[in-house]
């Protein structure tokens, strides 16, 4: 028989594991992983990938995509032309996973998505249940009368037919296993064996049903090799079929506590309950593998009491109660977080964009939900953005009426943000996504806004010093303490931006407003890069606007500066006049001075005309205020697949 290393060897690449994230799939993307590169989880509900976490599965490996989106699939197949795919996507298998239309989503339309895309695939080995055979669970074959009894059996059963089905009129080489009680590392630790041996060393035991219940319990590294052998035996034998993956033995619970007692010497007796937990469990629940060794060639190898063991070893490895429980329970309160990204011209760097923020939060493992916001921008954002929000439903796509400028389209994004945070960045790819790890792990420390602090720019000696000078005065002249080197690039906790979005003012200056609303806030530190595509927006005209806009919204410096100003020169005006006339009386014949009197007229009406422009300035600001006018319209947003063009549509949706 071929090795372990020789049959993953054998599978044809790249590999898809979908629902990687779960027992299973984790353990058989784990195990590939030591033996080739080109194997690839894909998960939808990162809340789950806390094993992916501890695995250290590099991030690269780790793809987005939702099942239950058919676009989304074929995005993920599209980028990466898998040759060999396991889907163990699956809900409703555990009591708590209740949502029935979920199940039925989930199991059935997840999977014609999957199949329908498996145009070119070599193998397709599909995770199914021995819950398809719900009463008719006592040894079963293959060949046994289905008598769902629960609406996950229902949806499983479908699922088996439509293996079938595709197999036999769509060509897709495919087999459904379907999988007993599966157990080993990994495991849910609410789960009976982990529980079990976790409070077996602690001589204890879990809360237990009736002694005589039955399971048939298959240790994982021999489900893992059962789903491998599945991908290399299909053949024109075994194609369609559903086939058992047991231990084909017959295991009750006081035969399963009896094997605990010796193993961990627990000296007390355990308790037993009455019946089985759930409504739709049954006294007895085992399986017959004959199939499985014709067809694929696999058995069982690990006996119970050797996997138990081999269980206990790891859970004493590992630091079980300090690493493994505390991950499974503070995915529970799983953070999200919500970058906004002002696009004008920027349709090049756009994809890029996307894929290196999804990276990012795959690494981070937190949930995301990505708004791009359109500012009427004259290139094909909006058909890129279209295609981007038709494979992932957690991106967001606005477009303004017209372009409005990147402090309103922040504010768009802002006001329908749902994550925990936002994180402010430009369409341009000058502020790097991955810096949002570290912005990630400030905000986890209690800060509430941590923003991006420009050590350096990519950019000419004389950009970067008028830079540094700008704000080094604006930072002297402002009211409040505004951090210098600082822009919009920044993490704003749910809070802060709840304040920001409420402040009245029509014309915002946000990288000043997030300084003016407090809160705890730090800064780290980074190198700001050119452009990755095209040209700047920005001029040197659009830097004095922008400069002008900050000082005067921030600042009454300017106008104190002219009062100082008359001031003194009113009273050098007395101190000449003093002068002219002593020198009159001294020398009556002096001749009156012409180019004088031009060049103080000259010079005492430019500083008139300064201190009504800077007057008119801040009138001028006043004059828009009392407007109310909106900050921007929106002219449309796709937001789940679907295009609303009314704010009251997109306020249901978003409630």
């Amino acid at each position: 028989m071929n090795s372990l290393k020789e049959k993953i060897q054998q599978l044809e690449g790249p590999i898809f594991i979908f629902g990687a994230s779960g027992f299973i799939g984790a353990n058989l993307l784990d195990t590939i992983l030591k033996y080739r590169t080109d194997c690839f989880a894909i998960t939808h509900n990162p809340r789950s990938a806390w094993r992916l976490k501890l695995l250290e599965i590099p991030s690269e490996n780790i793809l987005h995509c939702d099942i239950n989106y058919r676009k989304s699939v074929d995005s993920a197949f599209l980028k990466h032309d898998p040759k060999t795919i396991f889907n163990l996507s699956a809900y409703g298998a555990y009591s708590k996973q209740n949502n029935v239309n979920l199940i039925y989503e989930t199991n059935i339309n997840g999977t014609v998505n999957i199949l329908e895309a498996c145009k070119d695939v070599k193998a397709y080995v599909h995770a199914g249940s021995s819950s398809e055979y719900g009463l008719n669970c006592t040894n079963p074959s293959e060949d046994s009368e289905l008598i769902p009894n629960s609406h996950y059996a229902v949806s499983k059963i479908s699922t088996s037919y439509l293996i079938s089905f595709y197999a036999q009129f769509h060509q897709v080489p495919c087999l459904n296993l379907r999988l007993y009680s599966i157990y080993g590392p990994w495991e849910e630790p609410d789960r009976l064996i982990p529980k079990i041996i976790q409070l077996g060393l602690a001589n204890a035991y879990p809360p237990l049903v009736n002694p005589d219940t039955s399971r048939d319990f298959v240790y994982i590294d021999d489900c893992v090799e059962a789903f491998i052998d599945a991908a290399n035996n299909i053949s024109e034998k075994s194609i369609g079929h559903s086939i058992n993956i047991g231990s084909g033995k017959k295991t009750t619970l006081r035969e399963l506590v009896t094997a605990s007692q010796k193993i961990f010497n627990i000296s007390i007796d355990p308790t037993w309950g009455n019946m089985p937990s759930r409504n739709w469990d049954t006294a007895e629940w085992y399986g017959n593998n004959e199939k499985a060794r014709e067809l694929i060639d696999w058995h069982p190898k690990t006996n119970l009491v050797d996997g138990l063991n081999k269980l206990a070893n790891w859970q004493k490895e590992i630091d079980y109660l300090n690493v493994i429980i505390p991950a499974f329970q503070s995915p529970k309160k799983l953070a999200k977080i919500t970058p906004i990204i002002a696009c004008y011209k920027d349709a090049q760097a756009i994809p890029y964009m996307y894929n290196r923020l999804v990276e990012v939060f795959t690494k981070i493992g937190c949930n995301y939900e990505i708004i791009f916001v359109n500012d009427n921008s004259p290139d094909d954002t909006e058909k890129i953005l279209q295609e981007i929000c038709e494979k992932d439903l957690n991106v967001i796509s606005i477009k303004h009426s017209r372009n409005f400028g990147s402090q309103a389209a922040f504010l768009s994004g802002m006001e329908i943000a749902t994550g925990d945070a936002v994180v402010l960045m430009d369409g341009d790819l000058q502020d790097p996504p991955e810096l949002i790890e570290q912005f990630f792990e400030k905000w986890q420390q209690g800060n509430e806004v941590v923003y991006g602090r420009r050590v350096k720019r990519e950019a000419s000696l004389f950009m970067n010093f008028a830079y540094k000078t700008f704000y080094k005065i604006f930072s002297k002249m402002s009211n409040v303490n505004i951090p210098q080197d600082a822009g919009d690039f920044s993490l704003i906790d749910k809070k802060v931006v709840e304040h920001l979005v409420a402040l009245p003012e029509k014309e915002q200056f946000l990288r000043g407003l997030r300084a003016w609303v407090g809160f705890k806030q730090t800064g780290v530190d980074y190198i700001r890069p050119e452009r990755m595509f095209g040209l700047s927006t920005n001029n040197m005209r659009k830097n004095i606007w922008w400069a002008k806009k900050g000082i005067l919204s921030f600042s009454y410096v300017p106008l104190e500066i002219m009062s100082y100003l008359g001031f003194f020169l009113t009273i050098v005006s007395f101190i000449a006049i003093a002068f002219q006339v002593v020198m009159k009386l001294l020398h009556p014949d002096l001749p009156h001075g012409i180019p004088t009197i031009i060049v103080l007229v000259l010079f005492f009406g430019g500083v008139q005309l300064l201190a009504i422009s800077l007057i008119g300035e801040y009138l001028s600001k006043v004059v828009d205020e009392t407007k109310s006018r909106p900050k921007f319209i929106r002219d449309k947003v796709i937001i789940k697949g679907r295009t609303i063009e009314t704010n009251n549509e997109l306020k249901n949706i978003i409630k």
